[in-house]
C-alpha cells in the first residue's frame, strides 16, 4: 500500500537534520498545491525567482541552501503557517467528502483510471494536450468529492517536447530530461522499504519496471517507467518520450501502462472493482485484469473476460478513425505473443480477433480502442456529438444494428475549475458561492452568480487582462532573451499589447482540422480589426504541432510571418512552449476565446471551458462542447451546425462568418460603454456565461457523472459476475457461446397483420432451434419519424407450436398513429449482459 514520503531513504541526501523540513516536504509532495494555491507564499517566501520559474516546490526545497531553510523555519510566523496548513491539509483530506457522504454504503472502494498522460502542473511535465488535461483534472476533482480513484500512467523521462520557434520562424523541438529527483513524485515503496519493481517477464521488454507514486490530494497517481538499470540498454527508454517513436516502441508503452499498471495495482494490495480506461492506450489492462481473476479463480479466459468486463469502462476521446491506435499483427504477435499462449492459455488469434472488425481477416491490423470496446461494459464518447460521431466510428462491429443503437453514450467533459480560476476570479466566486463550492454538487451555484453587480464583473475582467498582459510581456521577453535576440526586439517585447484593448485569445495544438490559421482567411481585412482606430483589438497565440506534422508546423510559419506585418506588431504575439503556465495565464486574462476546428473533429476541447470562470467567452465552431453548450446569450458560434468536411469554400464561409462577428456583434458589445464606464450588453453576457456554464462543464460535475452512472453501476455488475469465484461470469459466457454457436439456426416463419382503425395486430412464427426463448429478446422496431426516437415494442411469447418444439408465436398489438409496414420484428440477446456491446447478435424479419 501507499507510505506517506517520510522514510530516511527518501531524504538522504536531504537536509532532514533541520527541524520542520519534513512538514514543508509533505506540503510540497501533495500535489494538492497545484490547484489549491494556500503554500504559494511559502515557496515564494524560500526563494521568490527560482518559484517564479519553476512552480515545483520540490526543487525549491531542493535547491536553498540549509542556512536559508534554517533562517525561514526559525521564523515563528513562517513556522506556525506551515504547521497550520499541513493540520489543515490532513483534516480536510480525513474529513468525509460528497461521495462519502452521499454514496457511504456503496460496495465501490476503487476506481483505476489508465491514461497515457496526465496534466497535473508544470511541475510534472508528462503530458501533452487535451487527453492529459482531462485526466488530470478528473483526478484533481476526485480529490475534492472523495471518489475514491487511483490513476496509473507512466513516467517519461523527456516527456512530450519542448518547443522554440527559430529566427526563420520554423518551429524547433527539444527534449529536456525530466530528473526524477527534481520532480513532485517518490518511489512506491514497501512494508520493507525497498522501492517497488514490477516484473513483466515478456521477451523484448523491460525486465523491470519502477514505480513512483504522486500525491494528488485525496487521490494516488501511480508511474512505471522502464529507465531501470538492471534492463537492457535498449529498453531502458522506452518510456522516454510521449507519443514519439515508432508503432513497436507505441505498443511496448501500452503494454507497461495496461498490464503493468494493473500488475502494480496487484503487487500494492489494490482490489479495483472498476477499470476506467481514458483511450484506447490502456486498453491492454482488461487483458492482464482477466489473467489475474484466472488466477485467483482457476476459471478459463472466457469467463474471466466476461466477468471481468462488466468492471470496465471505455472513454474514447478520438473523433477520426485515423486517430486509433492500429499495429500489424505481426507485431502483436511477436510482442504479446508469449503472454497470450502461456499466461492467458488462449491462441494469439482469439486475442486479434478481439481488437479487428473482422475477426477471420488475419490481414486486419489490431486495434486498440476494438479491444477495449470488446473488453468493457460501457463506452462514452466526451461529449454529445463525439457521442453520435463515435457510434458512426464504431459501427461496423455491430453490423445490422441501427447507428443510434451502437453502444456508445456520452459524459461531457468537465475543467477542474480551482485550477483554472484566477485569484480575482477565486475572490469573486467565494464572496457569491463560498469557499467549498467545488466540493460539493453545484447545481445551486447559478442563482448566486446572477446577481453578482456589473462593477464586480467588469472589474474581474480588467484585472484578469492586466495580469496577462504582464505576464505575455515577461514572457517574451525571457524568450527573446534565451535566443539572444537584438537589443530593441527585447525592448519592445516588453510594450506588446495593451491592458485596456479587447484581447482574442487562441491557444491549442497546431493541427490542420483545427484550422489555426481560420482567422489569417484574409490577412487584410483581419489587419484592419487589429488596427481599427475606435474598436482594437489583440491576439495571443501558442500552440504546438507535432515534430512529425509538417503541415502543421507550416501553420505556425504562417503565423510568424503574419507577425512581421507592420500592422501586427505589439498587437499579435505568438508565444512558444504552450504549456500548463501559459494555458493558465491565457484563459484567465483573454476577453473572448476563439475556436475553429472543422466540424465534427473536435471530440469535446476544454480550452473554451477554462475561460468560463474567469469572465472570459467563447466564439467558437458548433464542435465539441461548444455545439451544447451555446446559445446566443452565452457567446458566439460559428458554422451552421452541419458536416463540411475539409472543404475549402466552406472554411472561405466560416472565416467570413468569423470577421462579421468580431467586426459587427464583439467589438461593439465591449466597447460601448455606459456612463462608468462598464459595457452593459458585455457583462451581461458575462454573467450569463459565468452563471450557467461554469457548474455545467466543470469536473466537478462530469465525475460526479461518471461516479452515478458508471462506477457505481460498473462496480455492482462486476462483483455480482465475480462471485462465487466467478460462477455468474461462467454462466453467463457460457449463455453467450450458445447464442453465438446457434444463431445462425434463428429464422422467421410466417407473419400476419391484422389492422383496424385503432391499431396493428401483429403475429409471427419464430423458429428458435436450440435457443432458449428466455434468452432471446422479440421487438416491433420502426425508425423515428420526422427528428422523434425509434418505437422498440416488445412482443409477446404466445404459444409453442404443436410438434415443434423451437417454433414459437410471438405477438404485438401497436396503435394505427403509423402504417403496418413501418414495423420490422427483430430479435436480439436478452441476457445478463450489455446488448450489443457484450452480445451484438441482431436477426430482422426483413
Amino acid at each position: 500500500m501507499m507510505h506517506l514520503p517520510s522514510s530516511d531513504a527518501l531524504y538522504s541526501f536531504l537536509p532532514t537534520d533541520v527541524d520542520g523540513f519534513r512538514s514543508l516536504a509533505a506540503l510540497a509532495l501533495d500535489m494538492h498545491w497545484s490547484w489549491n494555491h494556500c503554500t504559494d507564499r511559502l515557496w515564494r517566501g524560500l526563494d521568490p525567482a527560482l518559484w517564479d520559474r519553476t512552480h515545483n516546490p520540490w526543487i525549491v526545497l531542493q535547491t536553498i541552501s540549509r542556512e536559508r531553510l534554517r533562517e525561514c523555519l526559525s521564523d515563528r510566523g513562517f513556522r506556525k503557517e506551515v504547521d497550520e496548513l499541513l493540520r489543515s491539509n490532513r483534516a480536510a483530506m480525513q474529513a468525509p467528502a460528497w461521495f462519502q457522504r452521499v454514496h457511504g454504503n456503496a460496495r465501490l472502494t476503487c476506481v483505476a483510471f489508465f491514461s497515457m498522460e496526465f496534466m497535473l502542473g508544470e511541475a510534472l511535465p508528462i503530458y501533452s494536450g487535451g487527453l492529459g488535461n482531462v485526466a488530470g483534472d478528473q483526478l484533481k476533482a476526485a480529490s475534492d468529492l472523495g471518489v475514491p480513484v487511483i490513476g496509473v500512467g507512466l513516467l517519461y523521462q523527456r516527456g512530450y517536447f519542448r518547443q522554440t520557434i527559430g529566427p526563420d520562424g520554423a518551429q524547433q523541438a527539444l527534449y529536456p530530461y525530466n530528473d526524477p529527483g527534481q520532480l513532485p513524485i517518490t518511489p512506491v515503496r514497501d512494508a520493507k522499504g525497498e522501492w517497488v519493481h514490477v516484473r513483466l517477464g515478456l521477451a523484448g521488454l523491460p525486465e523491470s519496471l519502477r514505480a513512483w507514486q504522486v500525491q494528488v490530494g485525496r487521490v494516488t497517481l501511480y508511474l512505471l517507467d522502464s529507465n531501470d538499470a538492471s534492463n537492457f540498454p535498449a529498453h531502458r527508454g522506452i518510456t522516454s518520450e510521449l507519443y514519439g517513436g515508432d508503432a513497436e516502441l507505441r505498443l511496448k508503452q501500452e503494454v507497461i501502462l495496461g498490464i503493468g499498471g494493473w500488475r502494480l495495482l496487484l503487487a500494492l494490495g489494490h482490489a479495483p472493482e472498476v477499470c476506467h480506461l481514458n483511450e484506447g492506450h490502456a486498453a491492454l489492462a482488461v487483458l492482464e485484469r482477466a489473467r489475474s481473476f484466472m488466477q485467483v479463480t482457476a476459471r478459463s479466459f472466457d469467463a474471466a473476460f466476461t466477468t471481468i468486463r462488466a468492471g470496465n469502462l471505455f472513454t474514447t476521446h478520438t473523433a477520426v478513425a485515423a486517430g486509433f491506435d492500429v499495429f500489424a499483427p505481426a507485431l502483436v504477435e511477436r510482442t504479446l505473443g508469449e503472454y497470450v499462449t502461456q499466461s492467458l492459455g488462449i491462441p494469439v488469434r482469439d486475442v486479434l480477433a478481439l481488437g479487428r472488425v473482422d475477426p477471420a481477416n488475419r490481414d486486419e491490423p489490431f486495434n486498440m480502442a476494438y479491444l477495449a470496446m470488446r473488453g468493457s461494459g460501457a463506452v462514452n464518447g466526451v461529449s454529445r456529438l463525439h457521442a453520435a460521431v463515435s457510434r458512426r466510428l464504431f459501427r461496423p462491429l455491430f453490423p445490422r444494428w441501427p447507428e443510434h443503437e451502437v453502444p456508445v453514450g456520452h459524459v461531457t467533459n468537465g475543467v477542474h475549475v480551482p485550477a483554472w480560476d484566477s485569484p480575482a476570479a477565486d475572490a469573486l466566486w467565494t464572496g457569491a458561492c463560498g469557499k467549498g463550492r467545488w466540493r460539493h454538487p453545484t447545481e445551486g451555484l447559478e442563482q448566486h452568480i446572477r446577481i453578482v453587480d456589473d462593477a464586480a464583473l467588469w472589474q474581474l475582467r480588467t484585472s484578469n487582462r492586466a495580469m496577462m498582459i504582464a505576464y505575455v510581456r515577461q514572457r517574451l521577453v525571457a524568450e527573446r532573451t534565451a535566443g539572444a535576440a537584438p537589443a530593441e526586439a527585447i525592448k519592445a517585447a516588453n510594450q506588446v499589447c495593451d491592458t485596456g484593448t479587447l484581447t482574442l485569445g487562441f491557444a491549442r495544438r497546431f493541427a490542420t482540422y483545427k484550422r489555426p490559421n481560420l482567422l489569417l482567411h484574409d490577412a487584410e481585412r483581419l489587419l484592419r480589426l487589429l488596427d481599427d482606430p475606435e474598436r482594437p483589438m489583440q491576439l495571443i497565440i501558442a500552440g504546438k504541432a507535432h515534430p512529425a506534422d509538417g503541415a502543421g508546423q507550416a501553420l505556425i510559419g504562417e503565423w510568424m510571418r503574419f507577425l512581421d506585418r507592420p500592422g501586427a506588431r505589439g498587437r499579435v504575439v505568438f508565444l512558444s512552449d504552450y504549456d500548463v503556465a501559459l494555458a493558465e495565464h491565457l484563459v484567465q486574462g483573454v476577453d473572448l476565446w476563439i475556436n475553429t476546428p472543422r466540424r465534427p473533429w473536435e471530440a469535446s476541447g476544454t480550452s473554451g471551458m477554462k475561460v468560463l470562470v474567469n469572465g472570459g467567452l467563447n466564439l467558437s465552431e458548433l464542435d465539441g462542447w461548444w455545439a451544447e453548450a451555446y446559445r446566443p446569450e452565452v457567446g458566439w458560434a460559428i458554422g451552421d451546425g452541419n458536416e463540411h468536411g475539409d472543404d475549402p469554400a466552406w472554411d472561405a464561409i466560416e472565416a467570413e462568418q468569423l470577421y462579421e462577428i468580431l467586426e459587427k456583434q464583439v467589438a461593439p458589445e465591449f466597447y460601448v460603454r455606459d456612463q462608468h464606464g462598464i459595457p452593459r450588453a458585455w457583462v451581461g453576457r458575462m454573467r450569463a456565461s459565468m452563471a450557467s456554464l461554469t457548474p455545467t462543464y466543470s469536473a466537478n460535475r462530469s465525475v460526479r457523472e461518471y461516479t452515478e452512472r458508471h462506477y457505481l453501476p460498473a462496480a455492482a455488475a462486476y462483483l455480482a459476475r465475480a462471485a462465487e469465484s466467478g460462477a455468474r461470469g461462467e454462466e453467463l459466457a457460457r449463455r453467450i457461446r450458445a447464442i453465438e454457436e446457434n444463431w445462425s439456426a434463428l429464422r422467421f416463419d410466417e407473419m400476419h397483420v391484422e389492422s383496424t382503425a385503432e391499431g396493428h395486430a401483429f403475429h409471427v412464427r419464430i423458429d428458435l432451434g436450440e435457443l432458449d426463448p428466455e434468452h432471446v429478446r422479440v421487438e416491433l422496431y420502426a425508425d423515428g419519424a420526422n427528428g422523434s426516437e425509434p418505437i422498440r415494442w416488445q412482443m409477446s411469447r404466445a404459444e409453442r407450436h404443436t410438434g415443434a418444439d423451437s417454433t414459437y408465436t410471438y405477438t404485438a398489438r401497436v396503435t394505427a398513429t403509423r402504417p403496418a409496414s413501418d414495423y420490422t420484428p427483430r430479435i436480439s440477446p436478452k441476457l445478463d449482459a450489455a446488448v450489443p456491446l457484450e452480445a451484438g447478435r441482431i436477426l430482422w424479419q426483413r
